[in-house]
């Protein structure tokens, strides 16, 4: 629906939200069920409707709790049975400027300034351990917008006495508390203000007549924003640009004008517009987003245009690339066999109205943005929220490195006939051991992330993770997969409850990109040796169907595992006698 789209058709959005509701609920019957809690200091209802269009979007249909007008502080303090009842999955905290109790004067010491900053800090500090202490789930704070006027004009800035520079002030106590726990996340309203208009944007009448703390046409733009950061905690995120070359990564087109007639780089304003969108994506990569080419062009030519000697990216900046003139859904498709990503993975930019809307119509799920200038490339991308970063691991500062790395297993395997040579060859040594601090973050992820191979889908935290390590009697692993080609990190967790003489598997998923490589066998040996040796007599495991892991259907079945029950949802629950299981023995070195 081009109403989410960047730039935001907010009439829609705010005028027909309950006919958008019942589209985007008929598109995905199975959306992701999560509760949150919208603590505000303002009048918090349409907030609360837009942000649940943008999440069903992404499929997540949530559940709202609001707090009643200007008792966000209350509520996080000392409790609410409703609140309390709810156990909200994710706590927002819609707060402004408006909600400060004090700002400076003019005839304030610098002294008193800053306990006026120390004491409106402690304010917030102290609601946010309290909801860290009773919920252990992520919470979203808004930072400070500023008034839509300055009392002492541009000296409000940097004078102790300015009301600018007290928020900016104290929006830097908020970022280094960001910093040091983990799950807080920042909803940046500062720079939303900015880029919406200070003055539209902090228009009093709308906070007079209806106490909302913005003009009612920027709240779909505030609630794009924090939908892109609980999408991206729930593994919504897009993971891969597809980008078209002529005209889109430079100007011209390298068939016709030759290297040499591309305009990019310094010497005209138009190549440095082209040369900044490439800089742009090369950047996309140290967050964990990989690139890759689809272009009608001869492969040659495309080669040539990204070894331009004033071009930023270069061939080895992709992971695939698709130059030639077979339709571009069709390449897209190939791209995403060979990468082993679905297809809603992917955002596929290029400047051509036209393939974008081919692309759309034969590849569901795949993002077009409108590219409208090339100017405005940068900016359509990063405000569609795509890539939004709530945390990143050294995996994904390396992705495109594994993906590489896997091409070349993928040409390593066609040199042999036999797929358990090919195996051998590989050198492969897995590293199986429970989940170590080391890891809890990389482990988090990996559940939030992985779709496919996903037997119930289950989306954990790091306060989720380090819960089930201490949980007395449970099973807790994590693979590793290292070989001749690179190390592939931690590529499968495994989680399981001993209840009586059965251990019962909660979890178990596997990043796709080590598929049909024995990992699965070595998890499985280590998880019917591990039962065995606690004197249980049987594992069950469980699978929970969703729209991508229809993959994993049968896993069980191929392990000698018997289906005793399934519902009419398909949810499938299975039971294996310890002593009956036959060890894999995978073609791996397994290190426990």
């Amino acid at each position: 629906m081009d109403c989410f789209h960047y730039p935001l058709d907010t009439e829609t959005l705010l005028r027909k939200k309950r006919r958008l509701r019942r589209e985007l609920l008929a598109q995905n019957p199975h959306p992701l069920h999560k509760k949150i809690a919208i603590l505000g200091g303002s009048t918090t209802n349409e907030v609360a409707d837009q942000l649940g269009l943008f999440l069903l979007q992404y499929g997540i249909e949530a559940e709202f709790y609001q707090s009643e007008y200007g008792q966000y502080w209350q509520d996080a303090m000392f409790g609410t049975p409703e609140l309390d009842a709810f156990a909200p999955d994710v706590i927002y905290i819609h707060t402004t400027w408006r909600n400060l109790t004090e700002l400076p004067a003019t005839t304030d010491t610098p002294a008193q300034i800053d306990a006026m900053l120390d004491a409106q800090y402690a304010h917030f500090e102290a609601m946010w351990q309290a909801l860290e202490q009773k919920f252990a789930c992520p919470v979203i704070q808004n930072n400070f917008d500023r008034p839509n006027y300055r009392l002492l004009g541009n000296r409000d800035i940097w004078d102790v006495h300015g009301r600018s520079n007290f928020i900016s002030r104290l929006n830097q106590k908020f970022y280094a508390y960001a910093a040091a726990h983990p799950h807080f996340y920042i909803n940046d309203i500062d720079y939303l203000s900015a880029d919406y208009g200070l003055t539209a944007w902090g228009d009093a009448f709308y906070w007079h007549m209806y106490k909302y703390a913005m003009c009612l046409d920027a709240i779909p733009s505030l609630a794009n924003s924090v939908a892109n950061i609980v999408k991206s905690l729930y593994g919504r995120n897009k993971k891969a640009l597809v980008l078209d070359l002529d005209n889109t990564l430079w100007g011209g087109v390298v068939g016709d004008d030759g290297v040499d007639g591309l305009a990019i780089g310094p010497e005209v304003p138009e190549g440095q517009v082209y040369a900044e969108f490439q800089s742009y994506c090369k950047a996309l990569k140290s967050i964990g987003v990989i690139l890759a080419v689809d272009s009608k062009n001869d492969e040659a030519n495309a080669l040539a245009g990204l070894n331009h000697p004033d071009g930023v990216l270069r061939p080895d900046d992709f992971v695939a690339i698709k130059a030639n003139w077979d339709p571009k859904d069709q390449n897209l498709k190939a791209i995403a066999a060979e990468l082993n990503l679905g297809a809603d993975s992917f955002v596929f930019a290029d400047d051509n109205p036209a393939e974008r809307a081919i692309v759309a119509a034969q590849v569901p799920g795949v993002e077009t943005p409108a590219l409208d200038g090339a100017e405005n490339y940068i900016k359509t991308l990063d405000h569609g929220g795509y890539f939004e970063v709530t945390n990143f691991s050294q995996e994904d500062l390396q992705k495109t490195e594994l993906y590489h790395q896997n091409a070349q297993r993928a040409a390593a395997q066609a040199a042999f006939s036999d797929y358990g040579e090919y195996l051998d060859s590989l050198q492969m040594t897995a590293s199986i051991r429970g989940f170590d601090a080391l890891h809890i973050q990389r482990i988090a992820q990996l559940t939030n992330k992985s779709n496919q191979f996903n037997l119930t889908t289950l989306r954990c935290s790091e306060e989720d993770i380090r819960a089930m390590a201490a949980e007395p009697g449970s099973l807790c692993l994590c693979g590793k997969l290292v070989d001749k080609f690179g190390d592939n990190g931690i590529v499968t967790v495994v989680y399981g409850q001993q209840q009586g003489t059965a251990l019962h598997l909660r979890l178990w998923l596997m990043s796709c990109r080590v598929l049909k490589r024995g990992m699965e066998d070595a998890m499985m040996d280590t998880v019917m040796a591990e039962a065995a040796a606690r004197g249980l007599t049987e594992v069950v495991g469980y699978y929970y169907p969703t729209a991508k892991n229809a993959m994993v259907r049968d896993f069980y079945a191929g392990f000698g595992f018997e289906k005793i029950s399934e519902d009419e949802a398909g949810n499938t629950v299975w039971k294996l006698a310890a002593a009956a299981y036959q060890p894999r023995r995978p073609h791996m070195q397994i290190e426990r």
